[in-house]
């Protein structure tokens, strides 16, 4: 069949086809080995010509090991046969205790193929592919392949799925029945089940940052504006005599500030009920008393004008409004690191913060800050408050315990069903929740010894190229992909649309998992991305079967097509029955 080598150019081979000899059955795709006394070297057939066989080179066998790479080409002397058991063993993988099994290979049907758990789960990891194309029935299996793998023990996983749709609850809801000490955790916003937790994360953890994303901040003012916000929180849940005086302090020089503005006494008195109305205590309040020579005032009896345009009551009122300003107060409290709020608190301490100096006489700021009061206020008053009310203090070390202790026992996988969430929250929580775990494994002592996998379904929606780097300085998704292998964060994405998400994120991936594939702007983003992907490759993406993918990178020797098993049990991925729907009962 195989022939003499006709030529040879940079990657790819011609051999004569030789006819009236044995036809090798589905020549297509089978590799075949070039071998002289110098060198083995590995192809691939491309396509089958009238009179002769295109081949690829893949690499080189030294040994028992394989070198991808076409730096050595063959002679035109070499001789030419199809791969053996011994080399499918090195290009396949083996059923080894550090390997897992991944899918079937169409070219040998006999054939399984592995990948190293190293290779494959200590880098990050992308699967593409068309909506119906199998991505999360790919996903399933693969995982499930993991707990059944009797040879490894993954006890200490820890498998953070964001789920846009709540898919996976059925494909991994059994899990202890493979090991009593597997468990399962399926968090949600809308718990049905009696085993479902429910989603919350705590206000008071988090930063600037994620406060920031949270309101949708879009200037740096705004940064400043959360930062004090934060500070005044923080300080204010002590809610000892010394923030209670801090408190007043800031009431009394707001006040102070606006009698000595150049307004109109009408305006200054709107201005300082306003005050007074948002920043009330005890002592500042339209009912508190001011104690004078004799007599008394409500404090909101002191702002009649008289003729001249002047406060009837205005010696009374500074002389009470110098008794409660304290200048050194600021600096004698500490904001405490481990301080517990509620988002009302967190309202109150921006409304502390917008009287402050500095915010009430700049415009500006002030514009800005009422989109942020208006934006946490519709926070407080939808059911998405629900997602931060927690009504105790954790540290970030224990609220991820929490996240994935279960009955007494850790999960291995813990599923964040977002779907009952608006995009632009569940966007936020996806964010939110990422960074936690990332400065989570970032502070431990000893780097990369808790491992989290960060499964984001959907995420062309979350890992994209937002204002995060103009704001923050910084995209977590782009920080995870180009830091977090280092701190055992490894991100797996799952998409349809590979070519609205983050281009950096995309070309820190390791691995690559596509199915099938057929609009042309991914099909070339993914050709342009991954320059080390040859044409072939993308060409095999527009006529894949449903369930069977092409998979290439670190984990893999060469380029494989791998027929995936269907997951048992299958996530909720499937396509509605129009047929039984629209005929209904009888």
């Amino acid at each position: 069949m195989f022939g003499k080598i006709l030529n040879i150019t940079d990657a790819k081979v011609n051999v004569e086809l030789v006819k009236n000899t044995a036809v090798i059955p589905n020549l297509m795709n089978l590799h075949v080995v070039f071998f002289d006394d110098k060198s083995k070297l590995l192809g691939e057939v491309r396509s089958i010509l009238a009179d002769y066989i295109e081949i690829d080179l893949k690499g080189e066998f030294v040994g028992d090991r394989f070198i991808a790479g076409t730096i050595k080409k063959p002679s035109l002397s070499s001789q030419i046969r199809v791969i053996n058991d011994e080399e499918l063993n090195i290009i396949l993988g083996t059923d080894a205790p550090s390997n897992i099994y991944i899918g079937k290979s169409p070219i040998y049907p006999e054939r399984n193929i592995y990948a190293n758990i190293n290779d494959l789960f200590s880098n990050h990891l992308s699967i593409f592919g068309n909506s119906g194309s199998g991505k999360s029935c790919s996903v399933s299996r693969i995982i499930q392949n993991v707990f059944l793998n009797k040879n490894f023990l993954t006890y200490n996983a820890n498998l953070f799925f964001f789920d846009a749709y709540g898919e996976y609850k059925n494909a991994f809801k059994s899990l202890s029945t493979i090991n009593p000490n597997y468990q399962y955790k399926f968090l949600t916003t809308n718990p049905t089940d009696p085993t479902d937790g429910k989603l919350t994360i705590p206000i008071y953890l988090l930063s600037i940052d994620d406060v920031a994303l949270l309101l949708q901040a879009e200037e740096h003012s705004q940064i400043t504006i959360i930062e004090r916000m934060i500070k005044l929180a923080r300080i204010f849940s002590k809610n000892d005599d010394l923030t209670k005086k801090l408190k007043n302090h800031l009431i009394a020089k707001a006040i102070m500030n606006v009698l000595f503005s150049n307004q109109s006494s009408t305006a200054k008195k709107s201005d300082i009920f306003t005050i007074v109305t948002n920043c009330s205590t005890d002592e500042f309040n339209l009912k508190a008393e001011l104690p004078g020579i004799g007599y008394t005032r409500l404090f909101s009896e002191c702002f009649g004008i008289d003729r001249n345009g002047e406060f009837g009551e205005s010696v009374l009122l500074n002389e009470y409004l110098n008794k409660h300003i304290d200048d050194s107060l600021e600096g004698q409290i500490q904001a405490p690191k481990a301080a517990y709020f509620t988002l009302n608190d967190l309202a109150s301490a921006l409304s502390f913060t917008l009287i402050g100096e500095g915010f009430q006489e700049n415009k500006m700021i002030q514009d800005a800050a009422i989109i942020l009061k208006v934006r946490l206020n519709s926070i407080i008053n939808s059911s998405n408050s629900e997602f931060f009310n927690v009504p105790e203090y954790y540290n970030l070390e224990t609220f991820i315990s929490k996240m994935i202790m279960n009955n007494n026992k850790r999960s291995q996988i813990i599923n964040i069903n977002l779907e009952g969430i608006d995009d632009n929250l569940a966007k936020v929580i996806v964010k939110i929740l990422s960074k936690m775990l990332f400065d989570f494994a970032k502070s431990r002592p000893e780097r990369a010894t808790i491992p989290f996998h960060l499964f984001i379904e959907e995420a062309h929606r979350y890992v994209v190229k937002d204002k995060d780097v103009f704001l923050l300085g910084y995209n977590i998704f782009e920080r995870i992909a180009k830091e977090g292998r280092k701190y055992g964060v490894i991100l797996d994405l799952v998409s349809q649309r590979p070519v609205e998400i983050s281009d950096t994120v995309v070309s820190q991936m390791s691995n690559f998992l596509i199915l099938k594939m057929t609009h042309p702007l991914d099909l070339d983003y993914i050709e342009k991305m991954l320059p080390n992907i040859s044409g072939d490759v993308i060409d095999k993406l527009n006529s894949l079967q449903s369930g069977t993918l092409v998979a290439f990178g670190n984990a893999f020797k060469i380029p494989l097509l791998i027929k995936m098993d269907m997951p048992d049990p299958a996530p909720y991925s499937s396509n509605c029955d129009i047929i039984n729907t629209w005929k209904g009962k009888q």
